[in-house]
């Protein structure tokens, strides 16, 4: 019995996801709740898990895809029958590429002249760039191979060979931009059967290395190898069932190990990049959640009247509070004790002052939010990502930490859930820790402010007539002016400030 391997549900403001890796293939037998693909989102990676033991049959969507909510990615074949299933399967492949061979046969007989096109584009993609071909013209070709890779926004396609032949014209090189059905090359069919028995080896071996790539790493992995002269068979593969993956690629270039296939390469170029410093670059495809991050802070920019104001705290009545309890803090909730639980305290407080911080617009509306959900930035591997920990003001101290570490973690680890991602009225975002003396934050739409914590550091400064080094810290309120006035944002910020300065009024609420 199959089962069909469907992607989750994805929210309203999510319409679609991208394959982003399979840590299986078929014919891989499963156990029930294995994790079998990663689906990503513009906010966050999803596990597709197996919903029984059994044998994957089919992979119908491979990584790099663009798939929508429930959409069938794979089969799974349940039970015991999957092995007979397996088998049936690959006859059933035999006899089709059995056929293909007798069709390229003919093809290659009839010695014509097909053409190399872009594959049909979906109707929101205008156009497409040649990433990279991974032949050039004279070369031959198997039929399937593939040829080129064409990428778009969304997706990395591949252009394979028609028929067995030869290569005989690249007409759109890298780096061009193409439409669909447009023709980029020119195969000529059976014109391999005229060459030497060595260039019939060199078209198995490039056809062999070829498939062999396309069994151990995605799409997008196979451009890179392609970038830097490499096979997947160079690279050692730290993924499932040894997959090459970008990282494995990366470390693998890093580390020099491509050296001595370099050296074998054309002198001439060798010596021109010896002679400029070694001043090579390398270009590698922003993550779909880099491009949602660049649209939100562009559309941030351009569609909010963006402000910031400033003022700086006294950090040392914190810091003498927090050195005095921390480790009994520690101790009984444990948990450290840290700033973070302060700043959003303070927060929640001045929102509540100051509602026209805490809403937002909405066409032609002001929407004031009477919840407290505030979005805390964390730095993760994949990018900047803001998690939301809500109802705050029913919060204590312990809860913030214990609440701020947990979504740190998941983050860490690609784990955050839709949920966690969705949300927020207002962002923290803590520049501080990476040692950043001060910043104009961006917005977080659709959310009308966010502030900034930055690095604590002593400085001169005047108090009761006299000079004291005191540790200082800058604020950094960026607001939506539209929505907020300076009264209001400048009041926000006094709040936040005294608060702070003074944190035995967070912790008795006064």
């Amino acid at each position: 019995m199959a089962i069909d391997i469907k992607v989750p549900q994805l929210p309203e403001s999510v319409a679609d996801a991208t394959v982003a890796t399979w840590h299986v293939k078929p014919g891989d037998k499963v156990s029930r709740d294995q994790n079998l693909v990663d689906i990503e989102t513009d906010k966050v990676v999803l596990e597709v898990v197996a919903e029984a033991d059994g044998v994957i049959g089919e992979i119908i969507a491979e990584e790099g895809t663009t798939v929508g909510a429930e959409e069938v990615i794979g089969k799974l074949e349940k039970g015991d029958g999957a092995a007979a299933k397996s088998d049936a399967k690959a006859d059933t492949k035999s006899d089709s590429k059995s056929t293909s061979k007798d069709e390229a046969k003919a093809s290659s007989d009839s010695g014509e002249k097909l053409e190399v096109k872009v594959p049909q584009l979906p109707e929101s993609v205008s156009d497409a760039t040649i990433a990279a071909w991974h032949v050039k013209a004279g070369d031959a070709v198997k039929r399937d191979q593939n040829l080129v890779d064409i990428e778009t926004d969304k997706v990395v396609l591949e252009v394979v060979a028609p028929a067995d032949g030869v290569l005989l014209e690249i007409k759109h090189d890298d780096g061009a931009t193409v439409g669909a059905e447009d023709v980029i090359g020119i195969v000529a069919a059976g014109a391999s059967k005229g060459r030497s028995g060595d260039s019939q080896a060199t078209t198995d071996s490039s056809a062999n290395d070829s498939s062999e790539d396309s069994d151990v790493a995605g799409p997008a992995v196979r451009r890179l190898l392609a970038e830097h002269g490499l096979k997947a068979s160079d690279v050692k593969g730290t993924g499932k069932n040894g997959r090459v993956t970008k990282e494995d690629v990366e470390k693998h270039v890093k580390e020099g190990a491509n050296k001595a296939a370099s050296a074998s390469t054309d002198k001439a170029s060798a010596a021109a990049q010896a002679s400029s410093g070694d001043r090579d670059q390398k270009r590698v495809p922003m993550t779909r959640l880099r491009k949602r991050i660049a649209e939100r802070l562009l559309d941030a920019k351009n569609s909010t009247a963006m402000l910031t104001t400033f003022n700086e705290i006294n950090m040392k009545p914190i810091m003498d509070l927090r050195k005095k309890y921390k480790d009994v803090f520690e101790e009984r909730h444990d948990t450290r004790l840290g700033f973070m639980g302060f700043y959003v305290k303070a927060v929640t407080e001045a929102l509540k002052r100051f509602p026209e911080v805490n809403a937002s617009i909405d066409g032609d509306d002001v929407v004031y939010h009477n919840f407290f959900d505030i979005s805390i930035a964390v730095s993760t591997p994949r990018g900047l990502v803001t998690p939301v920990l809500r109802d705050t003001d029913r919060l204590g101290l312990a809860d913030i930490e214990k609440g701020i570490k947990a979504l740190a973690i998941k983050g860490r680890d690609g784990k955050l859930t839709l949920d966690e991602m969705q949300g927020g009225n207002f962002t923290i975002t803590n520049g501080g820790v990476f040692g950043s003396l001060l910043s104009t934050p961006i917005l977080n739409p659709p959310q009308s402010a966010i502030l900034g914590m930055h690095k604590i550091q002593e400085r001169p400064m005047v108090v009761d007539g006299k000079i004291e080094i005191l540790p200082m810290m800058y604020l950094a309120l960026s607001y939506d002016h539209r929505i907020i006035d300076g009264k209001e944002s400048v009041g926000f910020l006094v709040t936040v400030k005294e608060l702070l300065e003074d944190p035995q009024r967070l912790i008795l609420d006064v």
